[in-house]
């Protein structure tokens, strides 16, 4: 089947590739309509690995994708062939302790779509169990249901945060998780969201959305911005999208006493903590890896309307024109925010993945 193939560090390639697998009476058969590029994949792409998670061998790309079912297994009810679906990547094991847990994101056996040595879904049909596969009303377009996953990371983190009515809430980092947290706590209940990065084109797309209050640090001051804004309180939460480690110092300065610091971007390298000001003030630091349990209400929020995400879609490229959408992702231009592959109306073949 033809794939977005990386080869290697800096090496792509759009062929055809040798999927292993086969439908089983748990699955669907997916042909798959849009795809985005996430920051791990240009990672991947410009570095070969991730931390622990090395590029050893050919791995087709990409994991936020919707698409439309040609075939259901045997066992599966709810979806049938013709249904618009977006797919959840990550596949736990189901009996593992995590998963009976609930915190399936953090079961050490979890399969996870363009995770080495795990292919992803840049490519024109896919098998993915139906309990992980969820219905898009019609109000819900392929870009936005490509959407939901990176929209299931701020949800993830807002769950976590426990907001309040009225909160006030941080966000540093502009890009796309850092936009959506900002969306989706403001879907969960805060009066106003402040977001900050040193890009101001992102700024700029975050500046669209009511009640976000976007903040260049490159020449502002945060900790005074907060000040004025909360009449020297602080904020109740922050959510740290941008993995600087300045982001992670000005945390602590800027949450209210008795605040909340959920961590969602991953630092290069560790971060000094004022442990002192963070007791001193009895922060309460949370952390997130992915998502759990959270995609059917971030496909609730965008079929209500509560959260648009159509301008955060910023450039869209066909599938055959990947590598070209790759090397433009690559080059970190600010004004772009998603960036998404978009397959053609009719796929020839079925195939497996």
């Amino acid at each position: 089947m033809n794939a977005l193939v990386l080869e290697g560090t800096n090496r792509l390639s759009l062929r055809d590739i040798s999927l292993t697998g086969s439908m089983g009476p748990s699955d669907v058969r997916i042909d798959v309509k849009t795809v985005g590029i996430c920051g791990s994949d240009i990672h991947y792409y410009l570095h070969g690995a991730i931390g622990p998670f090395v590029v050893r061998a050919p791995m087709v790309l990409g994991h936020e994708a919707s698409g439309v079912i040609t075939e259901v297994g045997s066992d599966v009810v709810g979806l049938s062939p013709g249904d618009r679906v977006c797919m959840e990547p990550g596949i736990p094991d189901l009996s593992s302790r995590a998963s009976k847990l609930g915190l399936y994101n953090l079961d050490p056996k979890v399969q996870f779509w363009a995770t080495p040595p795990v292919h992803g879904c840049l490519t024109p049909s896919i098998i993915h169990p139906a309990a992980f596969t969820y219905r898009l009303p019609d109000s819900v377009s392929f870009a936005a249901g490509a959407m939901v996953e990176p929209l299931a990371v701020g949800m993830h983190a807002v769950v976590k945060a426990e907001i309040r009515p009225g909160d006030v809430a941080l966000v540093s980092g502009c890009g796309p998780i850092g936009i959506l947290t900002a969306l989706a706590a403001l879907a969960g209940g805060c009066s106003r969201v402040i977001i900050t990065d040193v890009q101001q084109a992102k700024l700029d797309i975050a500046a669209k959305y009511e009640n976000v209050l976007p903040v260049n640090v490159s020449d502002q001051r945060i900790d005074t911005f907060v000040a004025e804004l909360t009449n020297g309180w602080g904020v109740d939460v922050v959510f740290e999208a941008s993995g600087s480690s300045s982001a992670i110092e000005n945390a602590t300065r800027v949450v209210r006493p008795g605040g909340l610091i959920v961590l969602i971007g991953m630092p290069a390298a560790k971060v000094p903590v004022d442990i002192v000001e963070a007791q001193s003030k009895e922060i309460t630091f949370k952390s997130i890896f992915r998502y759990a349990n959270v995609y059917d209400r971030a496909i609730a929020l965008l079929a209500s309307g509560k959260i648009n995400i159509d301008r955060l879609v910023t450039h869209r490229y066909p599938f055959d024109r990947s590598i070209e959408a790759f090397d433009f992702a690559a080059t970190g231009n600010p004004s772009a925010v998603k960036i998404q592959i978009e397959f053609p109306d009719v796929i020839v073949g079925t195939g497996t993945a």
